[in-house]
């Protein structure tokens, strides 16, 4: 599906037959074929081929073609090896018979003799038989033949079908596979070989002539903050999959927050999600902070059936009476799967690899962790990193659920300042979209941060180079979108397994779930635009008391909350609430972020609320704890006319712009959507604490605490535009 993108921090030089490829070549190159949107897992590989000149295509209608799934011909191998040979003196090479047949300006003619010459071709009773559809085993022959392989020692790979090649061919499969030419453990030795498979082992078997002795390529495949969401799981599954078929050494890595978000959670506490994550088999995960949002008795059942280990330097389990007995406050060489860790040790095809884990210390006043207790989480990287460069490590991954850039007290920009000898950081927490890696360069040697948003959008991905000494010297990531589609078709495919698990076991209950009533209005809700994008509105200012009472629970100085009418989707019938009416109304699972705005700051935020006014806009703000008036008569940024926020004592008072705020808010808002710069600034700046929490479960909680579930709300005038009649 041409997932991958690659790129190297220095210099490549690129040469065809003595090449310097570096394995993480970037096939930024933009191919002529006609039909390139079928090249799939080989794109990167072809359009290699292509800058490299090994391969042309067919032309039909005036339009060139590769057909990667079309059966390779030996003579189509023949030209592609010959090209790749450059000049070679085929003096006195005798000619293959049915070669010799072809017209004197055939291009086979002379790559024949260069493949004979070298030992790749041998042909039959003198014959190329270049007609013939090469079999996988032969192409194993042929590719050992051309770049001289050799066997790697203590490489561990095993091809379970050898038994079913030929003798002859039997040695030379297996040191494909050692070699990472062939990543498929099972090999399909009398299978016939596609062009793009071809392609895909020649840059490979190029590219592995050229690796420096020592270095170490590694692929990391990432996700963080999935909250059950899992109706796109099968295609996760499939992007895995594709990702490893790509990459001999790979590491599946979850930076935390599988909990908590979607009616999956609600019905089956993480167990839906594990069942998928086992499945594909991931390596590790680190905690967050919603992974303690119903206490800790549902994490342990999740910890006990995982078939991975669990890394948290920085949280100590030992006094909590349903974890303590899975916990190791220590390093653990060999990691057991169902248990926790300070750090572990993966040994990946000889190579040691160290991954710590870390969580926000905020989880003891956002969640409920009851008897865990989190430590400094700078002391504690710093502890884990001399741990595991005592024990000979020198390439170390941080595991971390802290922020990327998050104003909660911890995040990943610190951790990487700060911390010496962190190689790579996985993140979450923050939600942040890292569409390309960053580089942070404070110490002697680099550290690489990921993140890959947020409800399993993307999996990231991410492949690193470390020279012998364990630094990184080549890197290059990117976010698979998981939902990208292509003339209305998705373009990454269910994997059927996945899928089939998902559609029996788990979406009915899901489904039936939705149509649950949860609670009862005796007015109309009234919301949808254009009302909520123009005015105050009872369903606004419900869904804004709710996120400022939530806010407060965590942050008791909340004085007030905003929430973006372009997120009030729909107005609501007097009448039963169901599950289902609720994600109607608040569709996109944004979730609670808490900011500390100057008084200043906030009255430009209302001022860019009301600039369209009284034209709708999505992010005209309803409000709460807090009124204000405006004149929509007047120009744009000078139309707020006064604004009072709701003091402790439940008084309204003028708002001092010199004064700080904590304002609840989403954090599509709070990160500067809908225009909304004085936002983003405080963002950018460390002001903004991300607690989660989606908007749905909030308004659903809210709606819970109300007496026998049932609301009536009115509007009372906190939002007025003076210029109305």
């Amino acid at each position: 599906m041409g997932y991958r993108n690659k790129f190297l921090i220095g210099s490549v030089t690129v040469a065809i037959a003595a090449s310097s490829i570096s394995p993480a070549f970037a096939a930024e190159n933009k191919s002529a074929f006609a039909d390139e949107n079928q090249f799939g897992v080989y794109k990167d590989f072809i359009l290699k081929a292509v800058e490299l000149g090994l391969i042309k295509g067919a032309n039909k209608n005036g339009n060139t073609y590769f057909y990667p799934n079309q059966q390779l011909t030996r003579e189509h191998a023949v030209l592609i090896l010959g090209r790749n040979l450059g000049e070679v003196d085929t003096t006195g090479v005798q000619q293959f018979k049915d070669v010799d047949q072809l017209p004197k300006d055939h291009e086979l003619r002379e790559n024949a003799l260069k493949v004979r010459k070298n030992g790749i071709f041998s042909g039959w009773k003198d014959n190329l038989q270049y007609k013939a559809i090469l079999t996988r085993e032969e192409m194993a022959k042929i590719l050992v033949q051309a770049f001289q392989l050799k066997h790697v020692e203590d490489s561990n790979i095993k091809v379970t079908d050898l038994n079913k090649a030929g003798k002859e061919y039997q040695e030379d499969i297996t040191i494909l596979a050692e070699n990472g030419i062939t990543v498929e453990k099972v090999f399909n030795p009398k299978a016939k070989v596609t062009r793009g498979q071809f392609i895909t082992a020649l840059i490979r078997a190029i590219n592995s002539g050229d690796k420096k002795e020592g270095n170490f390529e590694l692929t990391l495949m990432h996700t963080n903050d999935t909250h059950a969401h899992l109706d796109n799981i099968a295609k996760r599954i499939t992007a895995i999959k594709e990702v490893r078929s790509q990459s001999k050494n790979t590491l599946l890595l979850d930076a935390g927050d599988v909990f908590s978000g979607t009616l999956y959670f609600n019905e089956y506490l993480g167990q839906a999600d594990l069942e998928f994550m086992n499945l594909i088999g991931y390596d590790v995960m680190t905690f967050g902070n919603h992974e303690f949002d119903q206490g800790t008795k549902p994490l342990a059942e999740f910890v006990k059936n995982a078939k991975f280990p669990f890394v948290s330097a920085n949280a100590d389990f030992s006094k909590d009476v349903n974890l303590k007995d899975r916990y190791h406050n220590e390093l653990a060489t060999t990691a057991n799967d169902g248990e926790i860790y300070n750090s572990i040790i993966k040994e990946i095809n000889g190579e040691k690899v160290g991954i710590f884990g870390l969580t926000t210390a905020e989880t003891k006043d956002i969640s409920s962790p009851g008897d865990v207790e989190f430590k400094d989480y700078i002391e504690e990287a710093k502890k884990a990193v001399e741990q595991l460069e005592s024990q000979g490590i020198n390439k170390i991954i941080a595991l971390t659920h802290i922020g990327f850039d998050d104003g909660g007290g911890d995040n990943d920009l610190t951790l990487a300042k700060e911390v010496e000898g962190i190689d790579v950081i996985v993140g979450g927490h923050s939600h942040t979209k890292l569409a390309e890696p960053v580089k942070d360069t404070t110490g002697s040697e680099p550290t690489i941060i990921v993140q890959a948003n947020e409800y399993s959008n993307f999996l990231g991905t991410l492949d690193v180079e470390f020279d012998e000494k364990g630094k990184v010297i080549g890197y290059a990531g990117k976010l698979l979108d998981l939902n990208e589609k292509k003339d209305d078709q998705y373009v990454i495919k269910d994997d059927p397994e996945a899928a089939e698990i998902l559609a029996t076991k788990y979406k009915p209950a899901v489904d039936a779930k939705k149509e649950l009533v949860v609670g009862k209005t005796n007015v109309e809700l009234v919301g949808g635009n254009p009302a909520a994008r123009t005015m105050e509105t009872n369903l606004g200012d419900f869904i804004a008391e709710g996120n400022l009472e939530k806010a407060k629970k965590i942050n008791p100085d909340t004085m007030i909350a905003f929430h973006n009418g372009g997120n009030v989707r729909v107005s609501v019938d007097a009448g039963n609430i169901t599950v289902a009416k609720i994600l109607e109304i608040l569709p996109f699972g944004n979730s609670l972020g808490i900011l500390n705005l100057s008084g200043a700051e906030i009255k430009a935020a209302l001022e860019h609320s009301v600039k369209d006014a009284p034209k709708p806009f999505g992010g005209f703000l309803q409000v709460a704890g807090l009124k204000f008036t405006y004149d929509s008569s007047k120009n744009a940024g000078e139309r707020v006319v006064s604004i009072e926020v709701k003091d402790k004592n439940g008084q309204f008072v003028p708002l001092d712009e010199k004064q700080n705020y904590y304002v609840a808010t989403n954090i599509f808002t709070a990160k500067g959507g809908d225009g909304f710069t004085v936002f983003e600034k405080a963002s950018a700046e460390g002001r903004l604490s991300e607690p989660g929490f989606v908007d749905w479960e909030i308004f659903k909680e809210y709606l819970d605490s109300q007496p026998n579930k049932t609301i009536e709300p009115k509007t009372d005038g906190r939002i007025i535009d003076i210029a109305k009649p």
